[in-house]
C-alpha cells in the first residue's frame, strides 16, 4: 500500500479539523469532556513538542554553520546577502499590503466609515492591558534584547534574539580555535544538529494528528460568524498576503535564483502547512530546515544560518497585515491619511514587524504603535480582534514562505547547484 505523503496528510487534517470544528462549536461534549478542550490539549501538545526542539535546534544549526562558512570574509558576505533579501521582501510586502489598503478601502461602506457598522470588540480592554506601556521605545529594545545578560536565561524564555547573537559570536570564534579543542567543540555542535533533525522527523509524525486539533479550536472558538461583518478587510489582508505569496515570491525565486517556483511549492508544503496550523515561525523552524535540505536541496551551511535569522526578523506577512491594519482603522473612523503619514505607517510597519518579535501579543503591539504615531486611538484595535486568529495563521504561512525562498536564493548565488534540479517529494 503506498504511503501518503505528508503535505497529503496534514491537508486533509486541515479539511477534517475546519468541518469538525464548526460542526462540534465550542460546546459540544465527548464522554463529558468538551470537545474544544480536547482540540485544545492536543493542539497544545504537539506544539510544545516542536517548540521543544527551536532552542537547541537554533543554537546548533548557527553554531555549526557559522563554523562551516569559515573566514570573516565569507560570514559577512553571507550575513549581508540574507539582511538586504530580508529588508527588500519586507518592503515589498509593506508596498503591497499599502496598495491593497488604498485600492479597496475595506474601512469604508457604502461610502461611510465602518466604525459604527462593525462596533468594537468586547475584548479590547483585554488588549489594551497587554499592550499598555508599549511604544516606539520597544524599538531601542531590540538592540538590548541581542545581548542578554544570561544566555541560558534568554533560551528560557524564548528570547531567540539574544540566542542568535550569542550563538553567531560563538560559531564564528571557534573557528579561531585550533587544534583538538576546536574539532571536539565542531563535532559535539554537529552532533547535536544532527540529534535535533531526528527529533524532528519523530514529531512530524503526528503532525496530521496536531494540525487537527489546533486547526479544529479554531473553527470551533472562532465559527463564520464572527468573519461575516469584517469580510472586506479579511478579504484586503488575505488578498495582499496572495500577492506576496504567489506573485511576489516566485518572481524573486524565478529571476534571482533561476529555480522553479512550483517545485519549491512542493517541497515547502509540509511546512507551509504546518506554520499555517500553528502560526509560529519559530514552532516551524524545524520542520522549514528539513523541507528546505531534503526536499528542496540546500546545503546545511546556507540554511543553517538563514533560517533561524528569518524565523526571528523576517515577518513579510506580518508587516502587510500590520500595514493594511492600521489604514483599515483609519478609514473606519473616517481619518484619512496623508501620503507623508501613510510613508510613516510603512517605515514603522517595516520596523516593528522586526523589532517587536520577542514582545507579547506581537502583531497587536505592533500596530499600537503605529496607531500611536499617526495620531489613531489604541481603542481602534479592538475593530479587528475577532479575525487575528485567522489572518495570523495566514500572514505565518507567508512568513516561513519568504525565508525559504531566501534561503534557496542566496544558495544559488553562492554556487550552489543542487537547488530544485528535480522533485524530491516528501
Amino acid at each position: 500500500m503506498t504511503k501518503i505523503k505528508l503535505h497529503w496528510q496534514i491537508l486533509i487534517a486541515l479539511a477534517l479539523a475546519v468541518a469538525v470544528g464548526s460542526w462540534t462549536g465550542p460546546d459540544a461534549t465527548l464522554m463529558g469532556v468538551s470537545a474544544y478542550a480536547i482540540y485544545d490539549f492536543v493542539g497544545t501538545l504537539f506544539l510544545n513538542a516542536l517548540k521543544m526542539l527551536v532552542v537547541p535546534l537554533i543554537v546548533a544549526s548557527l553554531i555549526t554553520g557559522v563554523a562551516s562558512i569559515g573566514s570573516g570574509a565569507s560570514l559577512g558576505r553571507l550575513g549581508g546577502k540574507t539582511l538586504l533579501y530580508y529588508l527588500s521582501t519586507t518592503l515589498l510586502a509593506v508596498l503591497v499590503g499599502l496598495g491593497m489598503a488604498n485600492l479597496i478601502a475595506p474601512g469604508i461602506v457604502d461610502g461611510q466609515p465602518a466604525r459604527q457598522l462593525i462596533g468594537l470588540d468586547a475584548e479590547t480592554a483585554s488588549v489594551a492591558e497587554a499592550v499598555q506601556g508599549r511604544g516606539s521605545a520597544d524599538l531601542l529594545g531590540i538592540f538590548l534584547r541581542m545581548v542578554p545578560t544570561n544566555v541560558v536565561e534568554a533560551a528560557a524564555r524564548g528570547e531567540m534574539l539574544g540566542l542568535i547573537f550569542f550563538s553567531l559570536l560563538f560559531g564564528y570564534f571557534l573557528t579561531q580555535v585550533q587544534g583538538r579543542g576546536g574539532e571536539v567543540l565542531l563535532a559535539f555542535w554537529q552532533g547535536v544538529f544532527e540529534v535535533m533533525m531526528r527529533m524532528t522527523d519523530w514529531v512530524m509524525r503526528f503532525a496530521p494528528v496536531g494540525v487537527f486539533a489546533l486547526v479544529a479550536k479554531v473553527a470551533a472558538g472562532t465559527g463564520l460568524a464572527a468573519l461575516q461583518p469584517l469580510l472586506l478587510f479579511l478579504l484586503t489582508v488575505l488578498l495582499g498576503l496572495a500577492v506576496h505569496f504567489f506573485l511576489v515570491l516566485p518572481l524573486l525565486l524565478r529571476l534571482l535564483g533561476r529555480v522553479d517556483p512550483l517545485r519549491h511549492y512542493q517541497a515547502m508544503a509540509p511546512a507551509l502547512l504546518t506554520a499555517f496550523s500553528t502560526a509560529s515561525s519559530s514552532a516551524t523552524l524545524p520542520l522549514t530546515m528539513e523541507c528546505l535540505e531534503k526536499n528542496a536541496g540546500v546545503s546545511n551551511r546556507v540554511s543553517s544560518f538563514v533560517l533561524p535569522l528569518g524565523a526571528t526578523v523576517n515577518m513579510d506577512g506580518t508587516a502587510l497585515y500590520e500595514c493594511v491594519a492600521v489604514l483599515f482603522i483609519a478609514q473606519a473612523y473616517g481619518v484619512e491619511l496623508s501620503l507623508g503619514m501613510q510613508f510613516t505607517v510603512v517605515l514603522l510597519a517595516l520596523l516593528t514587524s522586526i523589532g517587536v518579535a520577542g514582545i507579547p501579543a506581537a502583531s497587536l503591539v505592533a500596530i499600537v504603535i503605529i496607531l500611536g504615531a499617526v495620531g489613531l486611538p489604541a481603542e481602534g484595535i479592538g475593530l479587528i480582534l475577532a479575525v487575528d486568529r485567522i489572518l495570523d495563521m495566514c500572514r505565518t504561512a507567508v512568513n516561513v514562505f519568504s525565508d525559504s525562498c531566501g534561503a534557496v536564493i542566496i544558495g544559488r548565488s553562492e554556487g550552489e547547484t543542487g537547488i530544485l534540479t528535480a522533485t524530491r517529494p516528501s
